[in-house]
């Protein structure tokens, strides 16, 4: 699978965007694709399209990552609105949580298996309007 190559220092919330504050339940990078873990622990884990359970596939509350965090630490997370995410994307395309932890990737990407899970779209090359949809479908 082709993630994006993201530049952790490059990402930057939008002016329009939505934000929450919460706590690292693990390593987490910015950029990465994150959920919010309501059913234990209450802190941000990362995303994963094949994940066990619909929580971890985008089925809760998700986001991207704005800062680095190690677990116990505190982190902002971006849960919609514009976003510079810190890798060269295709204006207009789709992009999805891919089956890697905190991935996003083009459907094209995606697996048998892996769950579509929407995370935004294109505005430019470096902007992506995040928009989650979980479809609760898998390819």
């Amino acid at each position: 699978m082709v993630d994006l190559v993201i530049t952790a220092a490059n990402v930057a919330a939008g002016a329009n965007a939505t934000t929450r504050h919460g706590t690292a339940g693990e390593t987490i990078t910015a950029g990465q694709a994150v959920y919010l873990d309501q059913a234990s622990t209450g802190e941000w884990l990362l995303a994963d399209s094949d994940g066990a359970s619909a929580a971890v596939r985008g089925g809760e509350l998700v986001g991207i990552a704005l800062n680095g965090a190690s677990d116990g630490q505190p982190i902002k997370v971006q849960l919609d609105g514009d976003i510079t995410i810190g890798a060269t994307l295709t204006a207009g395309t789709t992009y999805y949580l891919s089956d890697a932890p905190g991935g996003i990737c083009p459907i094209a990407d995606l697996a048998t298996g892996d769950y579509y899970v929407i995370v935004g779209i294109a505005t430019s090359t470096s902007v992506l309007k995040l928009g989650f949809q979980y479809s609760g479908v898998a390819a």
